[in-house]
Order: C-alpha cells, then sequence, then structure tokens
C-alpha cells in the first residue's frame, strides 16, 4: 500500500527492528526500501537475505540524496518517509489510509506524532536492547497528544506526484538539517494546505541514534548544526522558525485547511529580522567565512 523509505547509516541493529516493527504491527503490506549509506556493518546481507529492494552509496550519501534515490525504485503511489530508529504503533497504516480516505484527494502532507524523543514523554528504553516492548504496547494509548498543524518532519505521508513536482528533498541541504522544511515551504508554493500531524499515528523514536554514534567523526557527516537553517533563508527570505510559526503555524490544534498567514505586526516585525539576518549572511557571513551556502 505504502512505500516505506528508510535513510540507514551502519544502524542495522535499529533498521531490523524498524522493519521489524511494522511487519508485525501493520494491517496492509507495504514496500519498504531502505537506502543504504555505507552499509559495511551487514545491513546489505539482511537485506538481500530477506528480499527486501534497497539503493545503496558506498559513501554517507546523507537523508536527502538518499531519500531521493530509493524514492525512485518505489511503486506504491504514497511516499513514507521514516527514520531507522522508528518502532511503529500497531495499526499505524489502517489510521492513516482512513486519513487518506477522509481528505479524499491527493494535496497533503500527513505527520505523525513521535514517543520518547518527540511530542509525547512516555519511556519505554532508549535503545533496542533496553525497549521493554510489552511495556510499551500495554500502555501507548493512554499517552497523547493531539492533532495539530504542521509537521514533525518525520515520519511523514506524501502523494509520489507532489513529490516528484518538487522534486523531492532538496539536496543543497546534506546530510539533511533544514531539508523537511524546505520540502513543506516547495508544497507550500504549489498550492498544498493540509500539513497536518495525527495524534493516533504513533511511532516510539529511539532518538538520533546515528547522529550520536557519528558526532564529531573525522569523516562521517550526519548533522550539520545552524548550516540548514541558514541555507533556508537565503532561499526562501525567512527563517524556518518563521515559517513554522506564521505559515504553518506549527503545534497549534489542527482546525483544517491552512490558509494565508495573518499580516499583522508581529508578523512584519519577525519578517524584517529574517531580512536583516538575511542580508547579513548573504553579504557578510559569506565573505568572512568564504563559503557560498547555495553554491
Amino acid at each position: 500500500m505504502f512505500s516505506i523509505i528508510i535513510p540507514t547509516l551502519n544502524n542495522l541493529e535499529y533498521l531490523k527492528y524498524c522493519i521489524y516493527s511494522i511487519k508485525k504491527n501493520s494491517k496492509f503490506n507495504h514496500e519498504i526500501i531502505p537506502h543504504v549509506n555505507i552499509g559495511n556493518d551487514g545491513t546489505i546481507d539482511f537485506l538481500k537475505e530477506n528480499n527486501i529492494n534497497f539503493t545503496h552509496t558506498n559513501y554517507n550519501a546523507g537523508i536527502c540524496e538518499g531519500m531521493n534515490m530509493a524514492a525512485k525504485k518505489s511503486s506504491s503511489q504514497y511516499l513514507l518517509y521514516a527514520h531507522d530508529d522508528f518502532y511503529f504503533c500497531p495499526n499505524w497504516d489502517e489510521i492513516l489510509k482512513k486519513e487518506v480516505e477522509l481528505i479524499g484527494h491527493k494535496n497533503f502532507y500527513l505527520s505523525g506524532t513521535m514517543m520518547n524523543n518527540g511530542q509525547i514523554q512516555f519511556n519505554c528504553g532508549d535503545s533496542v536492547k533496553k525497549f521493554d516492548e510489552n511495556k510499551f504496547l500495554q500502555n501507548y494509548k493512554k499517552f497523547n497528544y493531539y492533532d495539530f498543524q504542521g509537521s514533525t518532519w518525520a515520519p511523514h505521508l506524501i502523494h509520489r506526484e507532489n513529490w516528484n513536482k518538487v522534486g523531492g528533498f532538496s539536496e543543497e541541504f546534506y546530510p539533511g538539517t533544514g531539508s523537511d522544511p524546505d520540502l513543506n515551504m516547495k508544497l507550500w508554493k504549489i498550492g498544498i494546505r493540509i500539513f497536518k500531524g495525527i495524534n493516533n499515528f504513533k511511532v516510539y523514536h529511539f532518538g538520533s541514534i546515528v547522529t550520536r554514534r557519528y558526532k564529531n567523526h573525522p569523516t562521517i557527516k550526519t548533522e550539520s548544526g545552524s548550516r540548514g537553517g541558514k541555507i533556508f533563508l537565503l532561499k526562501w527570505g525567512f527563517s524556518i522558525q518563521f515559517f513554522k510559526r506564521f505559515i504553518l503555524r506549527s503545534d497549534s490544534k489542527y482546525d483544517g485547511e491552512l490558509s494565508e498567514p495573518k499580516k499583522n505586526f508581529l508578523y512584519f516585525m519577525n519578517l524584517f529580522i529574517c531580512k536583516i539576518n538575511h542580508i547579513y549572511i548573504k553579504y557578510i557571513y559569506n565573505y568572512k567565512n568564504k563559503n557560498n551556502l547555495l553554491k
């Protein structure tokens, strides 16, 4: 039903558990397509042994390039982007299917609610080895957030036609920071106004395992600090924070399709600050650091 795209970087233990949760807790059959970055930890052998289709680079392509490569191999009309350290809750796909049917068209961006490291704090273990699955399955329904405007970035569901229309993830955001709000902004520009986070579509998030593992690594880059935010600002003329607050109305309760933002004093004051920062980064920061962020 869905094509589930999972970028992964030498994280076999968690990828196995993510795939296990999908197969255990899904009502429907889904196409699972990881993109394997490097994969010298046995990931490729595992995927081949289990007849799971995948794409591969022998270097860390990051989230954007990896996601774009894997998406080209997908056959479903719906693409679901997931992290490799997610545990999918029971009937997650039935919940998404009903939401898609309720909307009745393809112009949406739906995302889930993360537990443990996310909107809902419910700790059942900070690693696969320590994860108390029984405790989680017996109690996860008791912990709730609400349906909200905006996005959690991942997991997210998008129609492949819209994904292709905006060119997927923008690879200038390598290795990934800033690419999710950029995707949302590109969707906004083509007229999509449903950006909905769904409370009942829950995943347990162990919490950026790969990023923590490779922090300060001399050759493998998994996060880019504030670089992604600077690229977003140069590209769109305002910050990610401005976009989330005034356009997506992120984290407010979902009350239907978004409309154009209210352009009041607060809007223009914050936009003015963004413009000042834009000028600084474009003409002063880039000059001092001899760095063209949009090259």
